[in-house]
């Protein structure tokens, strides 16, 4: 065992350029939650990123962004890949399978979940309770299978995203549990289980040999709460009150019996564990910084609410029958809004904080080398403040999704204060902004950020209809079509396809929405051809690009990955225009790309399968359970695609 500081672990090499092969892919980290706290688990059974005491705290494990910043390993003593990894089937708990050269042991990894206790409120928990919530513990059991294997702990904690040491001291009498205090700050971990510990360098350590039947365990765990497990039984309680808990989560899904129905299980599961319980509020992913392009500065902070996902997500827990947490989502979007007081005139930003925090500055991290030398890490996200137009129309689809699906009434107070949002809509929908994709170049005229201006005031109109506002309903019915008279008139190229913005006959991604949101019928001929233009021009190796990064100043130099998300969308867009076969066959390479546990980033590298970007990333999930339930319902029986044929019944 070496020490946090060795060249070795530091990944350097003499020239001080970042060892590339000490970075796991990203896409074959696992992802647990308690829905409070999240972790990524590297293959060799390493924690290299968890925050607390939120999972936009700063981190104690940062391996992810440097190789100095602190792990947590257990696992066998002489073997680094694992036989298999999996989860638990519906669940989030992780289960690895060891081969090592004297036996084979099992692994199982969770953040536990137990029966809540009720003894006072915390000020931080703006949601009702439920039943069941975090421990704040990580418990990790190991079992032997066969033959003699030795298992290991190396639990080095590095604060404040690897600036800040501690000091271990012993908890009680014995070797078995040891706590940790950072040098800065009020931080404290605690390393407690069934193995001997002892300290060495900056770290904690221990070492058990088991043989088959018998177990080990280890729980790191950070405050006091009393359901921590403090022996070997209670341990496998906990485990099985976590499986439980999952997978009677998961059973209340309106899931169809379908050979994708995994890849919807899993996207149900990702977004639940990027969820934060005290709030309701749902983060975009739970890292920061993993980059867009390999080795390249577009590296930026996730673990924020962004609006723009309201709608979509609303849709999707709807679609599945979470109706609970898109109930507690509209909740977080509210406070946020308005400052958690509905006599405040609600003000609209792009993006928020977990905690309906407003203020995300942006700074960056230069003492950490970045994912395989991706640099600068940031924290916080300088978007926040940018005037991004497609904001308004998100915000009114979700009101307009949740009216219909999960409140037959809004308070009136409430709908007044959206009401500002349709306004505002209509007075600035002229003007440039940054676009969707949130470009740090010029402000420009784009297309799709007018359609959603347009979003705003059609679903305002038709929710002023609803409501006998008659007054209202006209003249924002009036706005609509204003926009959208300008939209067919300045964003349609000479060949009948719609452009990124007024200045260019580029493609972009974004155009995808046009379709989806009902600005235009699927079978309008200017939609048809768009849709295909971006298939067939604004693709690699058939997954979708943003846009040319040559034609679009944003502010970087490089390349990027294809955009998942739009990719799902592209498969979305071809399914309503008719193209199911295309829609089939571009589903099918799309979860052939997913990551070993069902889990995607923000984009792909098309030429080598690569996962880039934030992860897991909830807006990939999201349009994935829109195009694959799409599919399935306009394909019940089952046959995803020309290759697929059922076996016959028995």
């Amino acid at each position: 065992m070496t020490d946090t500081a060795s060249a070795a672990t530091k990944g350097q090499t003499a020239t001080g350029q970042a060892q590339t092969s000490l970075f796991p892919p990203i896409a074959d980290y696992a992802f647990l939650s308690n829905c409070e706290q999240s972790c990524l688990i590297a293959p060799d059974g390493s924690v290299e990123w968890l925050c607390l005491p939120r999972p936009d705290s700063p981190s104690v494990f940062g391996a992810l962004l440097d190789r100095t910043a602190g792990i947590f390993r257990f696992g066998p003593a002489t073997t680094q890949v694992p036989q298999h990894r999996r989860y638990v089937p519906g669940t989030m708990v992780l289960e690895t399978t060891w081969q090592t050269q004297t036996g084979w042991m099992v692994v199982q990894d969770f953040l536990a979940v137990g029966r809540v206790q009720t003894e006072g409120r915390r000020p931080d928990y703006h949601r009702a309770p439920a039943d069941f919530g975090a421990v704040g513990a990580l418990v990790r059991i190991a079992t032997c299978i066969s033959g003699r294997v030795e298992a290991v702990v190396n639990c080095g904690p590095h604060f404040n995203y690897g600036s800040v040491t501690g000091t271990w001291t012993y908890s009680g009498e014995g070797y078995d549990a040891m706590t940790i205090v950072a040098a800065e700050g009020d931080t404290q971990l605690k390393v407690a289980g069934s193995i001997p510990l002892g300290v060495l360098g900056a770290r904690c350590y221990g070492r058990t040999t088991l043989t088959p039947g018998q177990s080990a365990f280890v729980a790191l765990s950070w405050g006091d709460d009393a359901r921590v497990p403090a022996n070997q039984d209670e341990a496998f309680s906990a485990l099985n009150t976590t499986v439980d808990y999952w997978r009677d989560w998961l059973s209340s899904a309106k899931i169809p019996d379908h050979p994708w129905k995994p890849y919807l299980d899993r996207s149900a599961l990702t977004l639940k564990g990027l969820s934060y319980a005290p709030t309701g509020a749902i983060m975009a992913a739970s890292t920061t910084s993993l980059p867009e392009t390999p080795g390249g500065a577009r590296n930026w902070d996730y673990r924020f609410t962004w609006i723009r996902d309201s709608a979509f997500m609303l849709r999707s827990l709807y679609r599945l029958g979470f109706d609970w947490e898109a109930i507690e989502y509209w909740g977080f979007v509210l406070d946020a809004v308005t400052g958690g007081d509905l006599k405040n005139t609600p003000e609209l930003q792009i993006m928020y904080g977990i905690g309906g925090e407003r203020d995300l500055t942006e700074r960056t991290l230069d003492h950490l080398s970045g994912w395989r030398g991706a640099r600068p890490v940031r924290v916080g996200n300088g978007a926040w403040n940018q005037q991004q137009h497609d904001v308004w129309g998100m915000i009114i689809d979700a009101l307009d999704v949740q009216f219909h699906a999960g409140a037959s009434q809004i308070v009136g107070t409430v709908l007044e204060g959206l009401a500002g949002f349709v306004e505002a809509a209509l007075q600035h929908w002229r003007e440039p902004d940054q676009g969707i994709w949130e470009v740090r170049g010029d402000p420009k005229h784009f297309v799709a950020s007018k359609v959603m201006c347009w979003v705003a005031a059609a679903r305002g109109a038709d929710l002023a209809e609803e409501r006998g506002d008659a007054d209202r309903a006209k003249h924002w019915r009036a706005g609509a079509d204003e926009i959208k008279a300008e939209v067919l008139d300045k964003g349609v190229s000479k060949r009948g396809v719609f452009r990124q913005h007024y200045e260019t006959d580029d493609l972009d991604a974004s155009l995808l929405l046009l379709p989806i949101m009902g600005f235009l019928p699927p079978d309008d001929k200017r939609v048809k051809a768009t849709v295909l233009a971006i298939a067939d021009e604004l693709t690699q190796d058939g997954l979708v690009l943003r846009y040319k990064v040559e034609g679009t100043d944003t502010g970087f130099a490089g390349d990027e990955g294809t955009f998942t998300i739009c990719s799902f969308w592209l498969v979305t867009a071809l399914a309503m225009i008719g193209e199911q076969q295309r829609a089939h066959a571009l589903c099918q390479k799309l979860l052939s790309f997913a990551g070993p546990l069902m889990l995607y980033a923000e984009e792909i590298d098309a030429t080598t399968g690569q996962h880039l970007g934030n992860f897991p990333q909830a807006f990939t999930h999201l349009a994935l359970i829109e195009a694959v339930s799409l599919l399935i319902e306009s394909d019940p029986g089952g046959n995803v695609g020309p290759s697929y044929n059922p076996p016959p019944a028995i």
